[in-house]
Order: structure tokens, then sequence, then C-alpha cells
């Protein structure tokens, strides 16, 4: 395997709970340790730290092209099979939600050309994504997208509904301003008919009406943006209130294994107060 730091290789260390300290928990000071020879370094992810969800902005498809003098829809391609080596991963590290940004709202302003060709590669990825033990949902405005892309939703939905594996959330036609509003929405509908009284609105009520109300972990604990950008550009903007973020220059098409792994052995590095302190 590459190296992720200095020529090193990516191990699993098992941990007993009964060693494994409340120090140990909040901060990951021996991540880094030397093999045998002395020369490589090695690098370990720690099971018991692995992040239950993971968000990730699969970004810089066109700059990968462009930079390629290739038409933005040769970076793209790599949407369906890096996103598949990802769930791959992910199931064996013991992550248990992926939610993967592939279609914003905003994203319909692009040329008709790509989105059509996005369209066809979402059609694709659906048919394909059942033969995998991973369970499929959508979050985001289904409607407006084709017909035909609908109903491949809908039948990898029903044959992946009972799959006890990875979950895999697509956000299709997704953005964290429509969540919010039509939580909003579906909140107010309730009052107004009786349903609900204001006095019964609180964070946990407001959480059963967002999109990721469908999975087990539904608030990511790491978000993974690929491309450079340091911005989460209206992605889950309640659920990643405190989630760790880690950005990398790494285009999504160049994104695999190592890099994968290299952003969580960094999240395992991480001091998660939730608002509190813990010395």
């Amino acid at each position: 395997m590459n190296s992720l730091l200095g020529g090193g290789q990516v191990q699993f260390l098992p941990i007993s709970k009964s060693s494994y300290s409340r120090r140990h928990l909040c901060k990951i000071s021996n991540s880094l340790s030397l093999d045998n020879d002395g020369d490589r370094r090695v690098q370990i992810i720690h099971p018991e730290l692995i992040p239950k969800h993971v968000a990730i902005i699969m970004d810089g498809n066109r700059r990968w092209a462009k930079a390629r003098s290739l038409p933005v829809q040769e970076g793209h391609r790599f949407l369906a099979p890096n996103l598949k080596n990802i769930c791959k991963v992910s199931s064996k590290l013991g992550i248990q939600v992926i939610t993967a940004f592939a279609f914003s709202t905003e994203n319909w302003t692009r040329s008709k050309e790509e989105v059509d060709f996005l369209m066809q590669l979402f059609e694709e990825f659906f048919q394909e994504i059942m033969r995998f033990e991973v369970r499929v949902s959508v979050i985001g405005d289904r409607s407006k997208l084709p017909m035909t892309l609908q109903k491949d939703i809908e039948l990898a939905e029903n044959a992946t509904k009972t799959k006890e594996g990875l979950h895999l959330m697509m956000a299709l036609n997704y953005g964290g301003h429509y969540d919010l509003l039509e939580a909003t929405k579906s909140i107010a509908s309730k009052v107004k008919d009786g349903v609900l009284q204001l006095e019964d609105i609180d964070k946990e009520l407001f959480e059963q009406e967002l999109a990721t109300r469908c999975a087990k972990f539904p608030k990511p604990d790491l978000l993974i943006r690929t491309g450079g950008e340091q911005r989460i550009s209206n992605f889950l903007l309640w659920q990643l209130a405190y989630s760790e973020l880690y950005f990398t220059k790494t285009l999504f098409p160049d994104f695999g294994e190592a890099a994968l792994k290299e952003a969580i052995i960094t999240f395992q590095q991480r001091h998660r107060r939730f608002g509190g302190h813990t010395y």
C-alpha cells in the first residue's frame, strides 16, 4: 500500500476497552509509531475511534478534467467507481453511514449537456449499486429529477432497504436550506392541523423532520471535502453543527483508499468537546 506519510503503512490496532483511558478517547497522541527497522512510519487506525457517519463533498471533477484538457464529463466519470470504492473501504473500516453530496439544488445552473450526463451517470449508479451489500437512500427533492432516475432510485431503495451493512445516503437535488425549509413547513402544517402544539417543538422533534432521519446515525462525525475548497456549500447545515471538518486539495478523481484513511487518521487525532471541555 502507498504511504500516507513518509513511506509508511496503515495498520489497525485492536484496543481493549479495559486499557483504553478517557484521555486516549479525547486525543490520540500515539497515532504514529516506528516499525522494527526504525526507518518507516506506521500510521495506526484505531477501530474504537472510527467515525460512525462520514459525509463527503465530492468536489474537483471538473478541474481534474480541465487540467488535462479533457471535457468535464471525463472528470465526472470517476464519481461512480470512486464512490463504490469508498463504500467498500468504509465497510471494512466499520463506518456505518456515508452521505455523498452528488448534486446540489444549485447545480441546475450548469449546462444542459453536463446535467444530462450526470443524470445518466446517476441512473447507471443506482442500477449497479443494488449488487453491493449496501443500503441506499436518497435525500433531496427528487420530484425535479428525470422520471427514469426517480424509478431507478425507488427500485434501489426498495431492493436494499433490508441490507444491514453500510448505509449510503446520496444527496441529489439537495441543499441545506431546502432541508431546513421542508422541515419547518412540515412542523408548521402539523401545528396548524392541531397535531402538534408550539410547546412540543424542540431539537429532537425538528431533527425527525430532516431528510437524514432515515439514518441510524443522522449527524456526521466527519465531513470530508475534496478539491481544496474550504466551505460546506449548503450541505447538511443543521447536521454538521459539531462535525469535524477535513479539507483536502486532492481532487475527487484522485481520492482513493489511502486518502480516505488519511482523513480517518486525522479525525482520530482531533479533540472533540461538543461545546464543553475535558481538561
